[in-house]
């Protein structure tokens, strides 16, 4: 596509996570420091992504952060500051009314450029966009930058968000460990993870492997069937060894016949998407365990502290977020569309990486699992090859600036 002049408009998109507004922040940068060449004359952002479009819910970026300590402030801010949403566009035919109303903000704007930041149903939106745009002659780049904690994105390395959520998630499990080891009294505690088709935020659990060998004695994936009676065996063999037993586990966890195992305590409810949102997991075996073992046994839910604790953020997380958002804009402004930035791993040690881009419709509605040599064969633990992979991500500290001792956020009103 040629080189287009105009202005862009940028938006948030699904669950949001620590880095999600470095990414933002990363765009907006792109955008100020010119690096489409002047291309891109005004940046707009969407107010609860799609949904804040269509109703012309839009600020001037430009204006809001034309001082550097705001943008700085951003990059560490968690959840979306723009707002997020979770609506899902019709495909392309069905209610085309959608489809010309956006248009028509396109056109009343000017706008030429559309970056929407967000997971797997996001993508599916720049997609349908992009074939609507194509189909009605409207010249327009529409660029998919990546974000989600579950790091599920098919073709990218790893998604930005995921490194400081595992990074939360491995030193909170490693306290935890660390709290548990003080008793002597038989018991175990559950530690239930986010993660309903991919089990990498689980996985992250097991990155002391790499580290200090201090992990979870058991830890289970989506990946593999959950076997009730392969689970108790594994937990009596751990409590053989000592007697205060962790185990970590993926909320998405399912029997061999695809039931989940927080269904059975009617828990799991649908979302917007039509997915299952999922809770009671932890809740689920604590009961089995103590019902089948007779010994003490808690569960701990981390929720959505996973998504949002920026005060442990990833230090390389934020940094590769801000780098992917800024190259978004610059892709797009040399004429990429429909196309989706991927973060390439280079090396592992040292590790190093560059971003690149993909067609979004290899990409949406896949879901990258966790890959069979990162599980070992019983299926109750990571592999060291996992924990190797996993661990370049969580690098660095890059802790909020604090006032009265509460970390300073910027808010977008």
């Amino acid at each position: 596509m040629k080189k287009l002049y105009g202005n862009a408009v940028v938006g948030q998109s699904g669950g949001p996570t620590a880095a999600i507004n470095a990414t933002l922040a990363g765009v907006i940068r792109g955008v100020l420091e010119d690096v489409g060449e002047g291309a891109i004359k005004t940046l707009y952002g969407m107010r609860n992504g799609v949904e804040g479009l269509l109703e012309e819910r839009l600020v001037n970026l430009n204006e809001l952060f034309a001082r550097e300590e705001n943008i700085e402030m951003l990059e560490h801010t968690p959840a979306a500051a723009l707002g997020s949403c979770r609506k899902k566009l019709p495909k392309p035919g069905e209610n085309d009314a959608v489809y010309e109303k956006l248009l028509s903000i396109f056109q009343k704007y000017d706008i030429r450029y559309f970056f929407y930041i967000g997971g797997n149903d996001s993508m599916d939106t720049v997609a349908k966009l992009s074939a609507y745009t194509k189909e009605h002659d409207y010249e327009m780049c529409i660029m998919g930058v990546p974000k989600t904690i579950d790091n599920d994105l098919v073709v990218t390395d790893h998604t930005p968000g995921f490194g400081s959520a595992a990074k939360y998630i491995a030193v909170t499990v490693q306290e935890i460990i660390r709290d548990c080891a003080v008793y002597t009294v038989p018991a175990v505690t559950i530690v239930e993870i986010m993660g309903r088709d991919a089990g990498w935020l689980t996985a992250a659990s097991g990155i002391g492997l790499a580290v200090n060998g201090i992990v979870p004695d058991l830890i289970y994936l989506p990946e593999r069937a959950f076997d009730k009676d392969e689970f108790f065996e594994d937990v009596r063999a751990a409590l053989k060894k000592h007697p205060n037993v962790v185990i970590a586990v993926s909320e998405g966890i399912r029997f061999a016949d695809g039931t989940y195992v927080c269904e059975g305590f009617g828990i799991a409810s649908v979302d917007a998407f039509g997915h299952k949102q999922l809770s009671g997991t932890g809740k689920a075996l604590e009961v089995a365990v103590k019902n089948e073992l007779g010994c003490k046994v808690r569960s701990v839910e981390l929720n959505i502290s996973q998504r949002c604790a920026a005060h442990i953020a990833s230090e390389t997380d934020l940094a590769e977020s801000v780098s992917v958002g800024r190259a978004a804009v610059k892709a797009a402004s040399e004429g990429v569309t429909r196309e989706m930035m991927v973060i390439v791993r280079d090396s592992t040690e040292p590790y190093r990486y560059h971003v690149d881009h993909s067609d979004v419709s290899r990409i949406a509605n896949q879901i990258k699992k966790v890959p069979a040599v990162y599980i070992n064969e019983r299926g109750n633990h990571i592999t060291a090859e996992c924990a190797e992979y996993l661990l370049p991500l969580i690098a660095g500290e890059a802790a909020p600036r604090y006032r009265s001792g509460l970390p300073a956020f910027f808010v977008i009103e």
